[in-house]
Parts: C-alpha cells; structure tokens; sequence
C-alpha cells in the first residue's frame, strides 16, 4: 500500500502517491496495485495520476514493467538538458517542466525537474526532490478539486506553477523595493550581493522556463484527439498567465540591473572619496616628514641647529610648506567629488 497522500515518501516502488479521477466525484487515493487493475480493466470513465520519485532505485524499473509509456518519456529521463517543453509522443503528452523545490531559498540550485507523460485514461509525474506546484495540486486534490481530465489536471499543475512563480516575484520584488528604500536613504551596505544572488535565481528561472509558452502554444494548434475544447481553452488561460508571469521577471531582472548599476557607482564614488582623503593627509605629512628626515641627520652643517630660536624656525617654516602643499591640493580637488 502506498504511504497517505500528505506524506513525502514513497513506497518500495518509488510511487509517492495515486488518485483514481471518476466524472463528477473527488478523487480517491489508491494503491499502486489497485491502479493498475484499474488500467487494464479498460474502463473509459475518468482517470489515474500516479506520481513517482525519480530518486527511488525501483521507480523507472518499474514503470517500464507496468505501464506502457512511450521511448521519448525514458529518454526525457536521461536529457542532460532540462529546459521547459511539451511535446506529442504516439498518442502521449510528454512535459518537462521546471519548477521550484519545496524549502525554496531563493538559490540557483533550488531549481528541479517535474516529468510528466499524460494520455486519455493516465497521467504519470515524476520528480527528484519535493516540489512546490506538485504539492499544491496534491492539496487541492485531497480537498475535492473535482478534474474531468489529464488535461485538465495538467492545466491545474501549470496554473499552480504559474502562482508560485508570480508568489517569488512579489517576494522579491519587496526585497528589492528595501534595498532602493536604504539606498536612498543612504543605508548601504551588503544589499549588492544580495542582489546579485537574486539576479542569478532569476536569471536562472527564466532561461528554464521561457520556452514554455512557446511550447504549450504549438500543443495548442495541434492537440491531441482526446483533448478536450474546455481543457485546451484552461491550458490557452495558462499560457497567457505565465507569459505575464515571465515578463514580470525580466522586469524585475531589468531593474535589478539598474540598481545594482546606481549601488557600484555609490560605491564607486565613496572609494573616491576615501583616496582622495588618503593623498591629502600624504601631501600635507611630506614637508613634515621631509624636514624631520633632513634635521634629524647626525651629520654637522644642520641648519638652525646652534640658533636659541632654531625650533621655532623650523616650525614656521613647516607651517608654510603645509599650507602651500593644502592649498594646491584643495586647489585642484574635483568640486563635484
């Protein structure tokens, strides 16, 4: 028997969990065993979702004993390139679909891979790690969204997906809208690599996920027989929503851009600045350290050095070489440094 559906494991097979979908009732939780029974009855009303773990040693064993999956999903598997598409394979739906892990960190790495192959009476999804649209729609499946088809159920996994994303960018949109309010305010300090950390997330996101319009637009102008015009016109109001979705990141990326741009030239100017402090003290410490190395010699002939008033000399006449070195310093500053 499987493990319950709120759990994260998985069973000696590697099946997370399965859900028999009949018209017009909510879904039930079923065993591996019961859902292949069920596929081999040849019953055409409703549907099966198993969802699988792909870091089980027996999950891809036993998917190709039981179920009869295209050649193009197993190779799916193995693709070093894990670039968001969907695809027809004899009769199948084949979709890589990127997506965010569970305890998302706003890092690179925290980015993985939701395999999915989907045909009229099944709909197989498979990943390495927990991932957060899978986990919504399982909620939702466990609180009674009522889903007519694998399509459906598809469409409900990329509007889940879509959420999530437009759920990161709001997120990081507040973060970036502190780091500007402390730049203004003239707070700097570390917020630069933070940004540059969040660049890089989405950055990431989008080279992944940009093809997926693209991709679920063609699926659209040629589907499948057995998808319907209810689900084709979910899948066509997904597109739309992750496309705005993708453009809100290159906004935001844009504008990160900016203000990382704005944070090198404060920083830029700042380090100006501190040097030019540094030359001044340099130049109004050389005529003292010139005249302290001359007088300080243990050599006969130094000036001043029998005169009751020498010192004092001395003292002038390094107050007017001081003066005359800041005044050509301070003569030639930058006023706008």
């Amino acid at each position: 028997m499987l493990n319950p559906p709120e759990s994260y494991g998985a069973d000696a097979s590697g099946l997370i969990c399965a859900y028999r979908f009949c018209h017009a009732s909510h879904a039930q939780p079923v065993s591996g065993s019961d859902a292949l029974s069920w596929l081999n009855q040849g019953d055409d009303a409703g549907f099966v979702w198993l969802h699988l773990n792909l870091s089980h040693v027996a999950t891809e064993k036993w998917l190709r004993e039981h179920l009869q999956l295209p050649v193009e999903f197993y190779e799916a598997l193995h693709e070093g390139s894990r670039s968001t598409r969907i695809e027809h394979a004899d009769q199948h739906l084949i979709a890589i679909i990127n997506d965010v892990v569970h305890d998302f960190s706003y890092e690179a790495s925290d980015i993985s891979t939701l395999w999915v192959c989907a045909s009229e009476r099944l709909i197989v999804t498979v990943r390495r790690t927990f991932l957060k649209s899978v986990d919504r729609l399982r909620q939702a499946v466990n609180q009674g969204a009522q889903l007519q088809s694998t399509a459906e159920l598809l469409s409900h996994l990329l509007h889940d997906q879509a959420d999530v994303l437009t759920g990161i960018v709001r997120q990081l949109n507040r973060q970036v809208d502190d780091t500007e309010d402390a730049l203004l305010a003239g707070r700097l300090n570390h917020k630069r690599a933070r940004l540059g950390q969040k660049r890089r997330v989405l950055v990431r996101l989008q080279r992944l996920l940009a093809p997926e319009p693209a991709a679920l637009f063609r699926l659209l102008q040629k589907p499948p027989r057995w998808m319907s015009d209810d689900a084709r016109q979910e899948l066509r109001q997904a597109t739309e929503e992750f496309a705005e979705v993708l453009r809100d990141m290159h906004s935001l990326q844009e504008r990160i851009k900016l203000l990382q741009e704005e944070l090198a030239t404060v920083v830029n100017e700042q380090n100006n600045r501190s040097l030019f402090v540094l030359t001044i003290v340099t130049v109004l410490a050389l005529p003292i350290n010139l005249t302290a190395g001359l007088m300080g010699m243990n050599v006969g002939g130094v000036p001043f050095s029998q005169n009751e008033y020498g010192f004092w000399i001395v003292v002038l006449i390094l107050a007017i070489a001081t003066g005359i070195a800041a005044w050509l310093a301070f003569r030639r500053r930058d006023p706008d440094a």
